[in-house]
C-alpha cells in the first residue's frame, strides 16, 4: 500500500495499517492521529511536523527518520528502531519509548514530560538542554550521550549507564543513581546535590566543580575521580573508594567518610 490509498484508507475510518513498507515515503505534515502503524518500516521517511498523535509504532523502524517537529504525545514507541532519528522538537509527553533504540538520536528541544525511556538504548544521543521532567530512565544506556545542561532533577535513573557521557552544568539535584555507571563521566560543574549514588561507579569521572552536597555516595567507586573544586560537603561517602582520586580544593566539610578508602588508600576509621 502506497501514500495515496494510505490517506485514503485512513480518510474512510481504517486505521490499522501493520507492517507497511513506507522507506523513504513523504509524509511532511500529515495527520495521521490514532493510526497502528505498529511494526511498519518508515526508514528515511519525512514526518516532520505530522500530527502522530497516539499512533502505534511498537515495534517499527524509524531509522533515520526526519520527525522534527512531529506530535507523538501518548504514542506507543515501545520495541521501536529510532536509530539516527532526528526528533528535535518533537511533543514525546506520555509517549511510551521503553525498549527503544535510540542510538546516536537527536531529541533537542523536545517534550519529553512523562515518557518512558526505561531500558532503552540512548547511546550517544543528543539531550542538550533537555527538559526531562518526570521522564522515567530506569536501567537507560546514556553512555557516550551529550547531556550538558540538560535538566535531570529527581528523576528515577537507577542503574543507568552514563559511562563517558557528558554531563556538564547538568542538574541532576535529587536524582536517583542507585548503582549507575558514570564511569569516565565528564561532570564539570553538574548539581548533584541530594542525589543518591549509593553504590555507583564513577571511576575515572571529571568531576571538577561539581555540587555534590549532601548526596549519597555510600559504596560509591571514585577511583581516580577529579574532584578538584568539588563541593561534597555533608556527603554520604561510607564505604566508598576514593582511592587516588583528585580532592585538590575540594569541600568536604561534614562530609561522613566512615569506612571509606581515602586516596592515599588508607582505610577511614568509625
Amino acid at each position: 500500500m502506497g501514500i495515496v490509498k494510505l490517506l485514503e484508507h485512513y480518510s474512510i475510518g481504517e486505521r490499522k495499517f501493520h507492517n507497511l513498507n513506507l522507506v523513504g515515503a513523504t509524509l511532511q505534515g500529515m495527520d495521521l492521529s490514532g493510526v497502528d502503524l505498529s511494526g511498519a518500516d518508515l526508514s528515511e521517511a519525512n514526518l516532520s511536523g505530522a500530527n502522530l498523535c497516539g499512533v502505534d509504532l511498537s515495534k517499527a523502524s524509524l531509522i533515520g527518520t526526519n520527525l522534527v517537529g512531529a506530535d507523538l504525545s501518548r504514542a506507543n514507541l515501545k520495541n521501536a528502531n529510532l536509530r539516527e532519528a532526528n526528533l528535535s522538537e518533537v511533543n514525546l509527553q506520555e509517549s511510551d519509548l521503553s525498549f527503544a533504540n535510540l542510538v546516536e538520536v537527536t531529541l533537542s528541544g523536545s517534550n519529553l514530560y512523562r515518557t518512558d525511556l526505561g531500558y532503552t538504548n540512548l547511546r550517544g544521543a543528543f539531550l542538550s538542554e533537555v527538559e526531562l521532567n518526570e521522564t522515567n530512565l530506569v536501567a537507560a544506556n546514556l553512555s557516550e550521550a551529550n547531556l550538558s545542561r540538560a535538566n535531570l532533577s529527581k528523576l528515577q535513573m537507577s542503574g543507568v549507564i552514563l559511562e563517558c557521557a557528558n554531563l556538564t552544568n547538568a542538574n541532576l539535584n535529587a536524582v536517583n543513581l542507585n548503582g549507575a555507571n558514570l564511569s569516565r563521566a565528564v561532570l564539570n560543574g553538574a548539581n548533584f546535590s541530594k542525589a543518591t549514588l549509593s553504590g555507583a561507579s564513577l571511576r575515572w569521572t571529571n568531576a571538577s566543580w561539581a555540587n555534590f552536597q549532601d548526596a549519597n555516595l555510600h559504596r560509591a567507586n571514585l577511583y581516580r575521580a577529579k574532584l578538584i573544586w568539588a563541593d561534597l560537603s555533608g556527603a554520604v561517602l561510607t564505604e566508598a573508594t576514593l582511592l587516588d582520586a583528585n580532592l585538590v580544593r575540594a569541600t568536604l566539610q561534614g562530609a561522613d567518610l566512615r569506612g571509606a578508602i581515602l586516596p592515599d588508600g588508607e582505610a577511614k576509621d568509625n
